[in-house]
């Protein structure tokens, strides 16, 4: 069936297609059809599993191109169909409406993955057009035979009108500037509104579409050398240090440096760098201080926490509430010659004596859960599964947690509130609640300072001078959220 010059397309393809699906393993069915690139197939089935089982792209696509055994420019292939494609999932189903003339959620949603990865090589790389529609109807008619006519007749509307057109006719049935930022820039609207608030929060509202186009675009793989270990760099193709972090780099092959280097070596962002780093750096290390990373899983600013504190002469434990994210902390801290205690425990309720701090810690690292908006660029899928009213409840756990790990500081500590968010009610919402419910024990550091005094180059940061607000736009790393408190001598913890 052909697809119609009006923008819209006929054919099947709805839900409750026929024929055969997918095989018990839950990928796409291998049948005898025409060859399909092997960067597609894993890209298909990775948008399978992060669709119908919710995993996670970036732990997920990793394992499926070494278990597929894609060389270097293939994996690079079936890297940019699956984040590119995660990305623009939004405005993807919108045109993929537009030519089929009908609402995504009418499509098969196995048909519909590979209609959005059709799209992504047809609007926004330089595949091939012949390439790009006809592996792709291969792949409708081995996830739902009868929808290959289907697919051809979207695809081949859609190869027919310019990525710029598109977006011209996306924007134009959109209904309010909110709506329109959200379709042409794949965010739902309640993240742009979100975003907006927290540029404003900085007199920065004019560079709202900057920074939702920084989440569309494919972040640089960082390095974190992990300091005082002797790894050797002299070797390793294409590096460079960091603009910032000045324990930070990038290389041709950043993850075959990271495998090679015995765990001395890690793939960490730039920003988890520095907010490791302000806390470890926020003063002189007194030798024999004790260290907490509360909230440690998977485990990267743990790392860096160890090789600063094995620096330093001081110690370190871990505590992570889920027992499989523990064992990642132990996988990260294997490449540090340091004794690191890694409790599984919920941070609220923190047993001192167990952790081996009976007097309390002097330095604590909260990386709060939250909602982490700040990193959509690399874990793109969490945009279409977060909600407003997680934010009520993840709130809630970040105030709980600063009590804790609050209560849980020696007199004169210092604790490190971290957020890979940028929304307003999980970082400086939260930070002011639990201000006043610790009152006058609390003291706020400058943290601006501590973190300009850490970074290679100025950072250029905004705002009061307790808090540190990084972006992807303005600074090439996550949205990362900073605040150095430390505990005062002699005051009593209200929040206890």
């Amino acid at each position: 069936m052909n697809g119609r010059r009006d923008g819209s397309a006929g054919g099947s393809g709805s839900n409750g297609g026929g024929g055969q699906r997918r095989s018990s393993g839950g990928a796409p069915a291998r049948t005898a059809h025409a060859r399909i690139a092997p960067a597609r197939i894993v890209a298909v089935e990775v948008l399978e599993a992060v669709r119908a089982d919710e995993a996670y792209a970036n732990l997920l696509l990793p394992t499926r191109i070494r278990r597929v055994g894609l060389d270097r420019a293939d994996a690079a292939f079936a890297t940019e169909l699956t984040y590119g494609t995660l990305r623009m999932q939004g405005f993807y189903d919108r045109v993929i409406e537009l030519a089929a003339n009908r609402p995504a959620s009418a499509i098969d949603p196995a048909v519909l993955d590979v209609l959005r990865l059709g799209a992504h090589q047809l609007l926004a790389t330089r595949v091939a057009t012949h390439a790009a529609v006809n592996e792709q109807v291969e792949l409708a008619r081995r996830v739902a035979p009868k929808a290959a006519g289907f697919a051809n007749a979207v695809l081949r509307t859609i190869s027919r009108t310019s990525a710029e057109e598109w977006r011209e006719r996306v924007a134009d049935g959109a209904r309010g500037e909110d709506a329109r930022l959200a379709a042409v820039t794949s965010h739902p609207e309640w993240i742009v509104r979100a975003l907006r608030t927290a540029l404003e929060h900085e007199g920065r509202a004019e560079e709202l579409e900057q920074l939702l186009d920084a989440d569309n675009a494919s972040p640089r793989v960082n390095l974190a050398v992990l300091p005082g270990l002797g790894a050797d760099t002299a070797d390793i193709e294409g590096f460079e240090p960091d603009r910032f972090s000045p324990i930070g780099a990038v290389a041709a092959d950043p993850i075959a440096a990271a495998e090679r280097s015995g765990g001395r070596i890690r793939v960490q962002d730039e920003g988890s760098q520095l907010a490791a780093l302000a806390l470890s750096r926020a003063e002189a290390v007194r030798a024999g201080e004790r260290w907490l990373d509360l909230c440690a899983g998977p485990g990267g600013k743990t790392a860096v926490l160890a090789a600063e504190a094995l620096a330093a002469g001081a110690e370190l434990a871990a505590n992570e509430t889920v027992p499989a994210r523990a064992d990642l902390v132990r996988n990260a801290i294997t490449g540090v010659p340091l004794d690191v205690a890694v409790h599984v425990g919920d941070g609220r309720q923190l047993d001192l004596e167990a952790l081996g701090a009976p007097g309390g810690f002097d330095r604590i690292l909260l990386d709060a859960p939250c909602t982490g908006l700040g990193a959509l660029r690399r874990r793109p899928e969490a945009r279409w599964r977060k909600a407003p009213s997680d934010v009520a409840e993840l709130t809630k756990l970040q105030g709980q947690l600063f009590d804790s790990a609050f209560a849980a500081l020696a007199p004169g500590g210092i604790l490190a509130y971290v957020t890979c968010s940028p929304h307003t009610a999980e970082t400086h919402g939260t930070l002011a609640a639990a201000l006043r419910r610790a009152g006058d024990a609390a003291e706020q550091l400058d943290t601006r300072a501590v973190i300009e005094g850490v970074s290679r180059h100025p950072l250029g940061l905004a705002g009061a001078p307790e808090t540190v607000q990084l972006w992807p736009h303005r600074h090439g790393t996550d949205a990362m959220f900073v605040a150095l408190v430390r505990k005062r001598a002699g005051v009593a913890d209200a929040a206890r």
